[in-house]
């Protein structure tokens, strides 16, 4: 696992999520959510609040974690979060290309987090591997 990059992702998620909590016109305008004139309508907003408070919580928890127990659980939620967005964004979202626009940047969110769970740390040996500088058994 590789804490490091699952950490950016965090912190990356959780400011999003925070930013979209403000102001859900930075969901809403992408997604195809808004107007005619580009405004976000009160229940509109009202309704992408609680993603945008899972996103920054999620990420809030993958940055926080205290050892590699929690920021796996933290990330494992964090991905299904993202590949069950991209199911239902990309089933109901308004036109084709918002829809595969939502898809991607879920997907592309997902693997990002499932990457940092499959991958090594840089700076960590393989457990089945000794180390380079290891004396020989």
């Amino acid at each position: 696992m590789d804490a490091k990059l699952l950490r950016l992702v965090g912190a990356a998620t959780a400011a999003y999520g925070l930013l979209v909590t403000a102001r859900p016109q930075l969901l809403a305008r992408p997604s195809g959510l808004v107007d005619a004139t580009g405004h976000t309508a009160p229940a509109t907003a009202i309704a992408l609040t609680p993603l945008a408070w899972r996103d920054a919580a999620s990420g809030l928890a993958m940055l926080a974690a205290p050892g590699d127990a929690a920021l796996r659980t933290a990330a494992v939620l964090r991905a299904a979060a993202d590949f069950g967005d991209a199911v239902l964004l990309g089933r109901t979202l308004p036109g084709r290309t918002r829809r595969w626009g939502a898809v991607a940047v879920s997907v592309g969110w997902g693997t990002l987090t499932v990457a940092g769970l499959l991958r090594r740390a840089p700076d960590r040996p393989r457990a089945d591997h000794p180390a380079k500088d290891a004396p020989l058994p």
